[in-house]
């Protein structure tokens, strides 16, 4: 069935896909590595049992989460080679080198602390370790900045040239790293991250208090977990709302397709809750409307004009249904971590943080939340930037390499099957973990960890009242 769609359109599948699997992982750790910092810190700061028990109980599961996020990342690299290769012979100029910048600081500076943050604790006193975890931390937050430059890049492209080969060349290094949309993003991303890691602890946190409310490390991670959020929600708003005025500036053409604007509003825009776009006919069938809203929002003026679709020639349209309900998702996710955050606030205002049955099952059902909300999220970013790979630059189209469909198929249905497999396996065994109860003078990594590494011999290792024998 495959081998007969567009080679092209495969492509964009096969690398939609291992990307959505891919950034999961990475939004998880870069928030469960600060969360790790900051459990060390208050052990080390107040000398509480239950903040390292903590620590010992979230390590084992960002050890398997930063893994599975190290191995889905360096598919991307092959997917450039081989299905986007006419794309990465154009952009590897400007992108190439900020990959390597990613790699020489961010990654090196995790590898290097990775190992004394696993399995240092008893080995390193508790200062150095606890920088061990810092410099893990903030690895993976120069990781996002790396990585989101070269994606703001793509989208608000600047500070380059094209040479004789029709290649973007730098011109300006800091015009590209810190081009117009990147510091939106940046903190956009970085507090979807922090988020996500908020709703996956207090949703663990509530599904051991359901069992017992008298358990002290749940009662920590929960409390801590709806702090994140009561904080962080409402400013992950603000900075979404900035986000999408920048867009505006930049990329109209994206916010029409996600407001389902296809005509032009001279005096104020609606605001579309809801409706089926049918891009075909150029309209948003069944709309539910509120009047004007969405000119108050994009230009803080109830009678603001704003521009639709039909401004734009239609062979520049992104496919709107998909950057429309992807957009509604991320958002209304939002809303409900907001509304989890301001119950935990009224919880806890009543001395019920740890009693309210009703809130403890509304954390566990928004624990894959954040989740959700990371990929609907990209998915409006990188399918509303299209048809370009380099916004107004580089077509998609033009982004391929040279491939027959049925090779591009069976690498796609290879993906599939090896992700659901591999990656699956992984998420059962931290679910697994999760279920564990947390309890007091709880183990680390350590005592299951190798005794040796391979090439080392092997004699500290053996017994001491055991006596060699020379044919062993």
């Amino acid at each position: 069935m495959l081998a007969n769609v567009d080679a092209l359109l495969l492509a964009r599948w096969q690398f939609g896909f291992t990307v959505a699997f891919h950034i999961v992982f990475p939004a998880f750790s870069i928030g469960l590595a600060s969360y790790l910092a900051v459990l060390e810190g208050l052990w080390l700061a107040t000398g509480r049992q239950v903040s390292i028990d903590l620590f010992r109980y979230w390590i084992k599961i960002f050890a398997i989460a930063f893994a599975m996020g190290v191995v889905s990342g360096l598919v991307m690299s092959y997917q450039f080679g081989t299905n986007w290769s006419v794309y990465a012979d154009k952009t590897g100029p400007v992108l190439g080198p900020l990959m390597a910048y990613e790699v020489l600081s961010a990654f090196f500076l995790e590898a290097g602390f990775l190992g004394v943050m696993l399995f240092g604790m008893s080995k390193v006193g508790p200062r150095l370790h606890f920088l061990a975890t810092l410099m893990v931390a903030i690895g993976t937050f120069f990781s996002a900045f790396w990585i989101l430059s070269v994606n703001s890049w793509m989208q608000t492209p600047q500070g380059h040239t094209v040479n004789a080969a029709s290649q973007f060349v730098p011109a300006d290094w800091w015009a590209i790293v810190f081009n117009p949309s990147f510091p939106y993003r940046l903190v956009h991303m970085v507090l979807a991250a922090y988020l996500t890691t908020a709703l996956v602890v207090g949703a663990v946190g509530a599904w051991h208090l359901l069992r017992d409310r008298a358990n002290e490390g749940a009662q920590m991670m929960f409390s801590m977990a709806m702090w994140m959020l009561a904080v962080v929600a409402p400013i992950q708003i603000l900075a979404g709302d900035a986000h999408g005025l920048n867009t505006l500036e930049h990329q109209p053409t994206k916010v029409m397709a996600m407001e389902g604007h296809f005509q032009s509003h001279p005096d104020g825009a609606p605001l579309i809750l809801f409706g089926l776009p049918d891009q075909a006919a150029g309209t948003v069938r069944y709309a539910v409307e509120v009047p004007k809203l969405s000119s108050l929002i994009l230009k803080h003026g109830l009678n603001e004009p704003l521009k639709g679709l039909d401004t734009v020639p239609r062979e520049n349209w992104p496919p709107v249904p998909v950057v429309f309900w992807s957009f509604r998702v991320m958002v209304s996710l939002g809303l409900l971590m907001l509304l989890l955050g301001a119950a935990s606030l009224l919880a806890r205002y009543k001395g019920k943080l740890y009693e309210w049955a009703k809130l403890h099952r509304f954390a566990l059902a928004m624990g894959p939340a954040g989740f959700v909300a990371v990929v609907a999220g990209w998915i409006t970013t990188e399918v509303g930037r299209q048809p370009f790979t380099v916004y107004g630059l580089l077509r998609t189209a033009e982004s391929a390499s040279p491939l027959h469909a049925p090779a591009v198929a069976a690498s796609l249905i290879a993906f599939v099957l090896v992700y659901f497999a591999v990656f699956g396996m992984g998420i059962l065994y931290i679910l697994h973990l999760m279920v564990k109860s947390p309890h007091r003078g709880e183990h680390g990594i350590e005592p299951g960890a190798p005794i040796r590494s391979a090439g080392i011999t092997p004699a500290p290792s053996v017994a001491l009242d055991r006596t060699l024998n020379p044919a062993e």
